[in-house]
């Protein structure tokens, strides 16, 4: 499935969604739902190839792979904050969707200390002593 495929059903999906969200908002909300999950889906099957081409730019680079693999959870925890925050917003739930945010962000913010600290570290490194 590409991306016309993939905003074509985002858009259909929108429009069952507006026209049902009155008569049967449940089931509106179910259409919006699953689409929402059938375009994760054929997404993550694209981050296969996205994740072997990243580690294989930190091998050539010589980067350690706890880096690497921190900067992909990073990621990945981004993707996913977002897709929550945005369902349960969909839902009409944005004081939900503010704390998945700020979930997400403090999360975050746990897996990068290893990394600014071995940034921090390193610019020390570099200053003159005295």
């Amino acid at each position: 499935m590409d991306i016309i495929q993939i905003v074509t059903l985002g858009i259909i999906a929108s429009i069952l969604y507006i026209v049902l969200k009155d008569l049967h908002g449940p089931f509106a909300f179910v259409i919006i739902l699953v689409t929402g999950l059938i375009i994760l889906l054929v997404v993550m099957k694209q981050l296969g190839s996205i994740i072997q081409l990243i580690e294989s730019l930190g091998e050539k680079a010589a980067i350690d792979g706890m880096y690497i693999n921190t900067i992909l959870k990073i990621i990945g925890i981004a993707y996913l904050t977002e897709l929550g925050a945005n369902i349960t917003k969909d839902a009409g739930l944005g004081a939900v969707a503010a704390k998945i945010e700020l979930a997400g962000k403090i999360f975050i913010l746990l897996l990068a200390i290893p990394i600014i600290t071995a940034v921090i570290e390193s610019i020390l490194n570099f200053l003159p002593s005295t």
